[in-house]
């Protein structure tokens, strides 16, 4: 049996001037499926088998081609989006007919230029298509324990959840949204922290290493920031947690951990209104020049 979105090894039926009919000892002369002739490698003539992809043209037609496409029936890749019609979204597989992604295959709206993980399926008409639900059709994770660092697509994002990783683009995953402190959307390719391993094998994530190992990436930028603001930041590690998530990214915890290496590092000090970086705190004590004559200095 013929069948589309996959490889199949045919005999050569017939050969016209635009190309040869493909299709197997039993298959009516109707139903044989052309391979054009820009495709037909030197020598194939008829009798002779050959494996080729079959698919439909841009008029639904079946046809054959030799080229290699991106992705065949049941697999799961990430394609770019050519363009965004009424219909959908076409994105290139490799063929000259770009395959369709309907808007009601979409998780989040998709970009022009932008790649994302889809899975090729057969429509009720057994046309090819491609869908970016996912869920369903990965796996549980293999080999991966704890504190494991891994590298994924996110493919759906839920509010009341987080985010849903497809890891190594086929093992399921998972970052709650308590780990969501940065913009993460669909299609973004994340290096995540494996958090949890489930018995089922759903993998829970973090973007953020162990509190030990953060703190000091957390440290560095929050002193950066505070620089930004020429060295007084004007609020305090008793800030709202929003205002914090928004200016840091950072959950409050981790915000005031930071805020306490630099303190204990004394880099910085913290008043009822703002952390001030220490120099900045020096210079402003520091006695001008025209107070040093006063004084006699």
């Amino acid at each position: 049996m013929i069948e589309f979105g996959k490889w199949n090894t045919l005999k050569v039926i017939r050969s016209k001037d635009f190309g040869v009919y493909v299709g197997e000892d039993n298959t009516p002369a109707n139903e044989c499926i052309l391979l054009p002739r820009k495709q037909v490698p030197e020598g194939v003539k008829a009798g002779a088998t050959i494996d080729v992809f079959i698919y439909r043209d841009s008029q639904d037609r079946p046809i054959a081609t030799v080229n290699e496409p991106l992705i065949t029936l049941g697999e799961i890749k990430k394609l770019k989006v050519k363009n965004v019609s009424s219909i959908g979204a076409f994105m290139d597989w490799g063929l000259e007919k770009d395959i369709l992604l309907p808007f009601k295959e979409q998780t989040a709206k998709v970009e022009e230029g932008k790649e994302y993980l889809v899975r090729m399926y057969a429509d009720k008409s057994d046309r090819l298509c491609v869908s970016m639900k996912l869920y369903s059709h990965l796996l549980p994770a293999e080999g991966l324990a704890k504190g494991d660092h891994v590298t994924g697509t996110v493919y759906e994002f839920k509010k009341d959840l987080g985010a849903f990783v497809a890891i190594d683009d086929k093992y399921l995953g998972l970052i709650h949204k308590s780990e969501l402190y940065n913009n993460v959307y669909v299609g973004d390719v994340i290096n995540a922290r494996v958090v949890t391993v489930r018995e089922d094998g759903k993998v829970d994530l973090s973007l953020r290493d162990e509190a030990y190992v953060q703190i000091d990436q957390d440290s560095m930028m929050v002193y950066d920031i505070i620089k930004s603001y020429k060295g007084v930041l004007p609020f305090n590690d008793k800030a709202d947690p929003a205002l914090i998530k928004k200016e840091f990214g950072l959950s409050k915890n981790a915000f005031k951990r930071a805020v306490g290496r630099l303190l204990k590092e004394g880099k910085i000090t913290i008043t009822d209104e703002t952390i001030e970086i220490v120099e900045v705190e020096k210079k402003k004590k520091a006695p001008r020049k025209s107070d040093r004559k006063k004084e006699g200095r």
